[in-house]
Order: C-alpha cells, then sequence, then structure tokens
C-alpha cells in the first residue's frame, strides 16, 4: 500500500468508485488499513488471495515496486485488468499542466531546482511523486494557476496511460534497475514512456552528453531542447565557465550553490526548463545561487572549526559518490563509505579515491571497500555505525577539509533506509559543534 497506495485509494473512493485494498502486512500491525477500513474502504491485509481477482475489478493501481511478473499483477493483465500507478490518476485529477522529471540520477536535484525557480520566478511550482508527496493526493488541491513538478520513477512511468506532461525532462540514462526491468534497453523505454502522449506543442529536455540521448531526440513528437556540458547546443550549455541559453549568458557556473560537475547538469536542464517557462534570468540566477542542495544528496551540514560537513547519504551506489568527489579536492576530503553488501566490488571507484587525504570505512562491504581503498593507496580508519565515523573523521581533519559521507552502498545493512543514517550523521555533527 504505503504512502502512494494509500492517496490512491482515498481518491477514488473520494470519486465514487468501490475501492479494495490489498496489503500483504498483517491488519493488526497495519495501522493504514485500519484508517482505510473506518473510511469504508474495503481492505484485504495478510497476503494476496488470487481469487480476489474474480469479483470484476475495472482497473488496478499498484505500488510501483511491485513487479510485473508478481502473481497478482499477472493475473490482473490475463483479465484484461489495466494496471496502472498512480501518476496516472494523478494526470486524471489534475487541472495543473505537469512538468515530468525522470533520469537515473539527479532527479529529485533537478526537481527541487525546477520547482524553487519556478516559485522565485512568479510561478506556482508544487513538488510532487517520487520526491516523497504523492502525486494523486498533491493533483487534488491544485490549480490551473499551478504546475506540479513531479518526479517520476521508471517503475511509476511502466503504469501510465494517458498521463502527457507540457515538459519532460530525461536526466541522464545509466544502467539501474536492471533486477527489475530486465534489461537495460527495458528500463530506457519505461523512462521514454514519458514522453507517449507528448505532441509538437510539448517540450521534452534531454542530456546531450549521452548519444543514447541524441538517438532518443529523433523517436519524439515533442520539440526536443537538449542541455550540455561539452557542446554547444541549441538549449542550455556551459561554455568557459558560463551557462547559457540558446546564446544568452544566464549566470556563471561557479555560482551554483551546490559543488560537484553533476550539479551544472542539473541546473542546465533546470535553466532549460525555467527559460521554456518565461522565468527571468534573474530569478533563476538568485535561485541556483542559494541553492543548498536537497536533504541527503550532497547537502552542506554545518562548518566547525573550518572543516565543512557534507551529508551524500543518498549515494547508494558507486556513480553516485563518484559524482560526489568530484565536487571537491581530494586531499582535503576524507569520507566516510561502505554500507549493504550486494557481492560487488569497488574497483571503478579507484580512480575517484586516489589522492584521498582519509577513509572512515564501516558496514557489511567494508572489506570490499578496504581492497580499493588499498590499491589507491588511502589509508583509512574503521567505524562501527556513522555517529562513530563522523566523530573520527573530524578528529582526523584540519581546518579547510571536508567530511563527506557518501557510502557507495545502500543502508540496510544497519539503518531502515538512507534518510536515517543521513539524519545520524547530521546529528552527530550537531553534537561536535555543541
Amino acid at each position: 500500500m504505503a504512502k502512494s497506495g494509500e492517496a490512491a485509494a482515498r481518491l477514488l473512493a473520494k470519486l465514487g468508485a468501490i475501492v479494495t485494498v490489498n496489503d500483504g502486512k498483517p491488519f493488526e500491525e497495519n495501522p493504514s488499513a485500519q484508517a482505510l477500513l473506518e473510511e469504508g474502504i474495503k481492505v484485504v491485509c495478510g497476503g494476496h488471495p488470487l481469487e480476489l481477482l474474480d469479483e470484476n475489478f475495472e482497473l488496478m493501481v499498484k505500488n510501483p515496486g511491485i513487479r510485473y511478473d508478481n502473481p497478482m499483477v499477472a493475473r490482473a493483465l490475463e483479465k484484461g485488468i489495466p494496471v496502472w500507478t498512480e501518476v496516472e490518476l494523478a494526470y486524471l485529477v489534475s487541472e495543473a499542466p505537469i512538468i515530468g522529471i525522470t533520469g537515473s540520477n539527479g532527479k529529485t536535484t533537478t526537481t527541487t531546482m525546477i520547482a524553487d525557480v519556478l516559485n522565485h520566478g512568479g510561478k506556482s511550482g508544487v513538488l510532487s511523486g517520487n520526491i516523497g508527496f504523492p502525486a494523486s493526493e498533491v493533483a487534488q488541491s491544485v490549480t490551473a494557476q499551478d504546475t506540479l513538478v513531479m518526479e517520476l520513477s521508471s517503475f511509476q512511468l511502466m503504469g501510465i496511460d494517458s498521463f502527457h506532461p507540457h515538459i519532460a525532462v530525461i536526466t541522464n540514462l545509466m544502467p539501474t534497475h536492471i533486477d527489475y526491468h530486465g534489461s537495460f534497453e527495458e528500463y530506457v523505454a519505461a523512462k521514454w514512456n514519458i514522453q507517449n502522449q507528448m505532441t509538437a506543442d510539448d517540450f521534452v529536455v534531454l542530456n546531450f552528453n549521452q548519444d543514447l540521448a541524441k538517438e532518443l531526440a529523433t523517436q519524439t513528437k515533442a520539440q526536443v531542447v537538449p542541455f550540455s556540458t561539452v557542446e554547444k547546443v541549441d538549449g542550455a550549455y556551459l561554455e568557459n565557465g558560463g551557462l547559457y541559453f540558446k546564446g544568452e549568458l544566464v549566470m556563471q557556473a561557479d555560482e551554483i550553490g551546490v559543488p560537484g560537475s553533476h550539479n551544472v547538469e542539473n541546473a542546465l536542464a533546470t535553466i532549460a526548463v525555467a527559460k521554456l517557462s518565461g522565468i527571468s534570468n534573474q530569478a533563476i540566477k538568485e535561485t541556483l545561487a542559494s541553492f543548498g542542495g536537497v536533504k541527503h544528496r550532497l547537502q552542506f551540514v554545518d562548518t566547525i572549526d573550518e572543516v565543512k560537513f557534507y551529508n551524500d547519504s543518498k549515494s547508494t551506489n558507486i556513480l553516485a559518490t563518484q559524482k560526489a568527489l568530484s565536487g571537491f579536492d581530494n586531499s582535503k576530503v576524507i569520507l566516510i563509505a561502505g554500507g549493504l553488501d550486494r557481492g560487488n566490488e569497488f574497483d571503478e571507484l579507484i580512480p575517484d579515491i586516489t589522492g584521498l587525504k582519509k577513509m572512515v570505512i564501516l558496514g557489511e562491504s567494508a572489506p570490499r571497500v578496504k581492497r580499493a581503498a588499498d590499491k589507491a593507496g588511502v589509508t583509512y580508519l574503521d567505524a562501527k555505525d556513522v555517529a562513530d565515523a563522523t566523530r573520527i573523521a573530524f578528529d582526523q581533519a584540519s581546518a579547510g577539509d571536508v567530511v563527506l559521507l557518501s557510502p557507495a552502498n545502500a543502508s540496510w545493512d544497519m539503518y531502515k533506509n538512507f534518510e536515517v543514517r543521513g539524519d545520524e550523521f547530521i546529528t552527530t555533527v550537531e553534537q561536535l559543534k555543541g
């Protein structure tokens, strides 16, 4: 069920549908199910009985994380029942136009940047979707004067039918979630669903640093607006340290409030959307210059004794940590890394960690991370958890250094999620300051 399922159930009931909610967690341990039952919504908990689907349902709304080979979903499809994710419902009830943002990395930062720029530029940008605000809940309260700024995952985009954003952004496409999609091609196809209903009146913003995006650009009816940090394109681009849109200088790259080459890409995507939305250069510049990052995504936390602390707990894979490190001088960085052991080695990280001042390593994957550190010639210390690691890192730091939590691993060996892991880092920094 989760947050988005609860929102979808309430919306459908409000619209007069006869709704049944099916959730695996037993009823007595399921406060959400108990609340829905009190509101008169039928709830079936503690398992997924296939015979439930003999009740002539007209629609299944599934949690995005549930795969299509799940027996309930497979049976629904066999019976010809449409299977949607709740972003489709959001689109159908929303009076507001939609800007949809998807991609492998940078989605949340770009989504937040876009909403901030719209709001600072005098338009109302309302965050929704995969960013923690269920789209079908937010869509009920917006008007035609607002814009839904919606972060979309590949899983959500597999469950759409008539969904039609006015502007779509694809930040980049890297091989992720292959366990769910089966292949990179299937994953790309899911992301590309975002533009299925778009017309020549709409815009798709694509990252022309990638040849794949250039290829996809030929396969849409929408107007393509490219962005790039490596070449001058007919859109947003980086040239001689300046960020331009179609020949016009908007701001300097080093004025962006968050470090890292990936954030230059996120800013260029944001500039493209802002210019298409009629936002002034001044408003764009002011917003991006004061942008402090998104919580747990290369978030600046504080400075103690001239040591800066950055929380990048959201870096649950090697690529994300590589991008985080690109924004700093390694010789001044103490990196906290390690977490859930997924069986992979960290050799790809060796060029990026070479020259680090020190590493503090923790979690199940510690032996594998240490192998990479040894090959990179980086010295390291052990820590039992993030709080311990933060204290050790601060102890090793001198004025001008950076303590960076960027684990390159998921958190589930020690923490419920990456947010809890990041919050422990923030709390420890506050304690150190005190």
